[in-house]
């Protein structure tokens, strides 16, 4: 198992993982993501933020990472975090607890960058995901409702979101 930032040559297969995770959102869920631009996801990668893990020569899973999300942590946005976003797995992968293994590496990251909090969403208030990112490690803070949100993805308009954070020990 490997953990190293995607490249433009991983686009497509990026792509792929966001529509298996879109359309198994869509049989659970009211909200979904939407389609992604691919201009933000090159900007992720040619910023390296845009992360895979690989199991045996394969992509099992990828997330983008960023050091600011004011518009979704307010004024909690001036701790020093890391946000961890759109974790989507390949479904050959499914049930091998790569969170787990994201959460490992994300604080071994935050770490070496001087952060000391490890945040993620999740849109709406979804009782089996917070269930899940809390066994995960993760304090499930509350939800809240966003009201400044020009410019995310739309799955964020008019949305309530569940926060979680991992305090850096």
């Amino acid at each position: 198992m490997e953990i190293k930032n995607s490249t433009i040559a991983d686009i497509t297969e990026i792509f792929r993982l966001y529509t298996i995770a879109t359309d198994f959102q869509k049989t659970k869920f009211i909200v979904h993501w939407p389609e992604f631009d691919r201009t933000l996801i090159e900007t992720e990668i040619a910023e390296n933020r845009q992360w895979k893990l690989i199991i045996d020569h394969t992509i099992a899973c990828v997330w983008a990472t960023t050091f600011n999300d004011p518009q979704i942590w307010e004024e909690r946005n001036n701790d020093p975090a890391i946000y961890i976003h759109r974790i989507a797995t390949n479904p050959q992968f499914r049930g091998q607890k790569l969170v787990a293994h994201i959460v490992s590496w994300a604080k071994q990251y935050a770490l070496a960058n001087n952060k000391m909090f490890i945040r993620m969403d999740t849109v709406g208030d979804n009782p089996g995901l917070i269930n899940y990112y809390s066994k995960c490690g993760f304090d499930f803070l509350g939800l809240l409702k966003l009201t400044h949100t020009a410019g995310l993805p739309a799955h964020y308009d008019n949305a309530t979101v569940s926060l979680f954070q991992i305090t850096i020990q």
